[in-house]
């Protein structure tokens, strides 16, 4: 004979059997004189139940609020929690705010999603030294490590973990796969354009150049002592462009944005258009950047190219549709973010036999934003 009991609510909203227990695989099976893994084989494997009492266990579970196993308890005995752990350096708001960001995220989410796996973003935050128990006391299945600096707390953090970790861009870490680009290469064509153009007066808008929010000019020493491996490569492909081309490199100006935002290069483009003898090109490493300075050079009243070049790298949605069409590098945003969720994918289910190094060609895209001097 079965053993009914009613249910009841806690004053903390928990629901509870008569007895003031909790309601729970063991109570439910109690109170309908049955197993606990018949209660369990409902839930998760119904093919091992009639279907008369499945429905009889869920119709009972739903008069008493039960709502189905301990999730948390189910992943531990799982062994797989079915969430990846996105590791940012920039505030959590900078995942939707960012064009490529986005692109990237969308294709590694389309790339997990139908694997099973959610995205969790970890994000630095705004302003404050990164905390790192977030990273150590996230619950998920395995780590992307979303262009950090080197040193990152953030990054050791996910090392101690042991989880399987893939690195979008930087930093190289020994043992850990990592997604790239070529950037020197990138930078190096977008560079080599402008002065085949005729451009001698060139300056650089920067990526972050070292992790201490600073902005403005970057001197050579500072830029040799880069804490970013992907802004070194791209000053050092625009670098070798420069020296190519018979300039001086230590004759360019460079101009380092703390952050990829847009207002930050309005702020430091305008800063190189009104300085003496300003630049008539300017390389920035990022079409965010490239995006401020042609804001930058409307609010200046400087023709765009007419009487300033701009070049970015990227090729966002919006650089093909900016006033002017954004002469850029490309690179495959998307394509990206599936290579790191297969990779995942494949770590996640044992497959030690990945690639090192999955590197991406980028192309010259020339647009309306460039022109001879």
């Amino acid at each position: 004979m079965e053993a009914r009991t009613s249910a009841k609510t806690e004053g903390t909203g928990r629901l509870t059997d008569a007895a003031g227990r909790r309601v729970t695989l063991l109570t439910l099976a109690r109170d309908l004189g049955v197993s606990r893994a018949t209660v369990s084989n409902a839930y998760n494997r119904p093919d091992q139940l009639g279907a008369e009492l499945r429905e009889r266990i869920l119709d009972r579970a739903r008069e008493l609020g039960f709502a189905g196993p301990d999730p948390v308890g189910r992943a531990l005995r799982r062994q797989r929690v079915g969430a990846v752990g996105v590791l940012m350096h920039e505030p959590l708001a900078y995942a939707f705010a960012d064009p490529a960001s986005v692109l990237i995220l969308d294709g590694l989410a389309s790339k997990l999603g139908p694997e099973g796996f959610a995205l969790t973003l970890l994000a630095a935050g705004d302003g404050k030294r990164p905390d790192p128990r977030i990273v150590a006391d996230a619950v998920v299945d395995a780590f992307v490590v979303h262009s950090i600096g080197a040193g990152h707390p953030f990054v050791s953090a996910a090392a101690e973990r042991g989880l399987p970790m893939v690195v979008l861009d930087q930093p190289v870490l020994p043992g850990v796969p990592r997604v790239g680009i070529g950037d020197s290469g990138g930078a190096q064509a977008a560079m080599a354009h402008l002065l085949s153009l005729g451009h001698r007066r060139v300056a650089v808008l920067s990526l972050p150049i070292l992790a201490d929010g600073a902005t403005g000019p970057a001197s050579q020493e500072r830029q040799a002592a880069s804490t970013y491996p992907v802004t070194a490569a791209r000053l050092r492909g625009a670098a070798d462009a420069v020296t190519a081309g018979g300039l001086h490199w230590a004759n360019v100006a460079v101009c380092e944005c703390p952050r990829n935002d847009l207002q930050m290069a309005v702020t430091a483009a305008t800063g190189l258009l009104t300085a003496a003898n300003p630049p008539t090109a300017i390389l920035a490493l990022s079409d965010q950047l490239a995006l401020g300075a042609l804001h930058a050079a409307r609010a200046l009243g400087l023709a765009v190219p007419a009487r300033l070049s701009v070049t970015g790298f990227d090729d966002i949605p919006a650089a093909a549709v900016a006033d002017p069409p954004l002469t850029t590098i490309r690179q495959p945003l998307r394509e990206r973010g599936r290579a790191i969720g297969t990779l995942l994918a494949a770590l996640i289910a044992g497959d030690a036999a990945v690639p090192p190094v999955t590197e991406f060609a980028t192309e010259l895209v020339v647009r309306a934003s460039t022109a001879p001097p």
